[in-house]
């Protein structure tokens, strides 16, 4: 007689009735019902490995915490702990399926949540998934919690995790800005300034202050990253910590700064931290003066390296594809084009941060899921941009050496460091003169009589023109010195 074929699912009830669930699945009834309502990005809450890896801390915290206060015995409680580390660890998080656009302020991530952790712990013990009964998802995995702190909580650790790797490739890319500043620290070049020619500078100088104005970034959002630390674990379903023992909130943060090794703190008013997001607002800010400042540095690249006949052709950046399907040789800084395109995208998604900040009520913002996306994509994307830009352009960036030395050699605007010796009403004829006759600045000067060959020769001397003698002589050594340092 053969034997009966598995079954292919499993019914599970909630309070709006039953459903069939894939008799695999580790997800539930309510995963199922977000994913019918919510079919909107096609990209699930998986796509971002810190969230789900956060989510599991908080599970596990809460496990423990409760395990200690003796409000869950210890064997389920010892279950949900060992489960929650297996998602920690990288497993199952293919079963975490909901959208991350979905109403409900979050509900269906954390219960999706609670039925992977749960079924996996049923898993672990012999039993059927599904068999609730033995282990809940809501009675013992979300005891003594509420969507409305997990959630936040999850979003805030798994941002943290999140904006490591990020503030890892923020300073390779830094550093090798600095590295070209050094290996371009002798060669003089035209400054600008409002796309005219300016006094004299150095490229090094010039990418000396790219990789600068990164380091200040890296600062601003190691600053601002600090305030998502702040947590309303304990508060339940609207800060007043109903269902909650009175000795969890402090036992569940103790536990989760252990696993999270971060320096989580609770909120002083666990009300106004169950409804306010602003700290959101503030870190997303961060990212998008990130994101801006970058794509300025993108646009500078581009146009000094622009023609190469007919442009500015200061720099060569890699050649890293075909430019044109009818123009043939045609290159395109495709590198830096593409790193502007994903600082146009953090910029919408900080309006949409912003507006979603806006939007909440009363004791509750229910955007945070929008919140989340938003902040975890630019992340993503800005950490792969920069990678992209540090590996395939910057650190392949040659010199046109002959032709920065022809434009500062035929430059007008070397006069400017003579202003102090024959002053500025002079100073502005003979330019005027050297741009009507293309003559040199350093004959007219001499001509006139205004100074000696030997003087002119000496206050135009490349040092002197790029500042080079005054303090910012130290940039290049400073450079060297930091990437060693590093």
């Amino acid at each position: 007689m053969a034997a009966d074929a598995p079954a292919l699912t499993r019914t599970e009830t909630d309070s709006l009735g039953s459903k069939e669930i894939p008799a695999d699945a580790y997800w539930g009834i309510h995963t199922l019902r977000a994913e019918e309502n919510f079919p909107i990005t096609k990209r699930p809450i998986s796509v971002y490995p810190d969230l789900i890896r956060a989510l599991a801390m908080v599970k596990q915290a809460s496990a423990r915490a409760n395990k200690e206060i003796g409000v869950l015995d210890a064997d389920r409680a010892d279950l949900i702990d060992a489960a929650a580390q297996r998602v920690i660890d990288g497993e199952f998080h293919d079963q975490f399926v909901v959208g991350v656009i979905q109403g409900g302020a979050g509900t269906s991530t954390n219960m999706n949540a609670n039925e992977v952790i749960t079924n996996i712990a049923l898993e672990m013990a012999g039993r059927e998934k599904g068999d609730y009964d033995f282990l809940s998802p809501i009675d013992h995995t979300n005891r003594s919690q509420s969507t409305n702190d997990v959630y936040p909580t999850a979003v805030k650790i798994g941002l943290s995790l999140n904006l490591v790797a990020l503030l890892d490739e923020l300073d390779l890319l830094r550093r090798s800005f600095l590295s070209k500043a050094a290996e371009f620290h002798d060669v003089l070049k035209v400054g600008r300034t409002q796309l005219q020619d300016a006094v004299p500078m150095t490229l090094g100088q010039e990418f000396h202050g790219f990789a600068t104005t990164l380091g200040y970034d890296h600062t601003r959002l190691t600053e601002n990253a600090s305030l998502l630390f702040e947590i309303n674990m304990g508060a339940t379903a609207i800060g007043t910590g109903i269902t909650t023992h009175p000795a969890y909130a402090a036992a569940v943060l103790r536990h989760l700064r252990e696993i999270s090794g971060l320096d989580l703190v609770t909120a002083d008013d666990l009300v106004e931290a169950t409804s306010d997001t602003g700290s959101f607002m503030s870190f997303s800010a961060s990212l998008k003066r990130n994101a801006i400042k970058l794509s300025k540095i993108c646009n500078d690249l581009r146009l000094l390296s622009s023609g190469p006949q007919a442009g500015l052709g200061e720099i060569n950046l890699p050649a890293m594809q075909a430019g044109s399907s009818i123009m043939p040789g045609k290159v395109n800084p495709v590198i830096p084009e593409v790193v502007n395109q994903v600082a146009f995208a953090v910029a919408g998604a900080d309006m949409t941060v912003t507006m979603a900040v806006e939007g909440g009520q009363l004791q509750l913002n229910a955007f945070e899921p929008v919140i989340a996306h938003s902040i975890f994509q630019s992340i993503t994307w800005m950490r792969q941009a920069m990678w992209t830009l540090r590996v395939n352009c910057v650190d392949g960036i040659t010199a046109n050496r002959d032709r920065l030395g022809a434009m500062v050699g035929s430059s007008v605007g070397v006069i400017t460091a003579l202003t102090p010796f024959i002053g500025y009403a002079a100073s502005a004829a003979l330019a005027k003169t050297a741009l009507l006759t293309h003559r040199s600045v350093a004959d007219l000067v001499v001509e006139a009589g205004l100074m000696s060959r030997e003087d002119v020769t000496k206050q135009l001397s490349p040092a002197r023109l790029s500042g080079l003698e005054t303090v910012t002589a130290a940039i290049p050594v400073i450079a060297a010195e930091d990437l060693a340092d590093d």
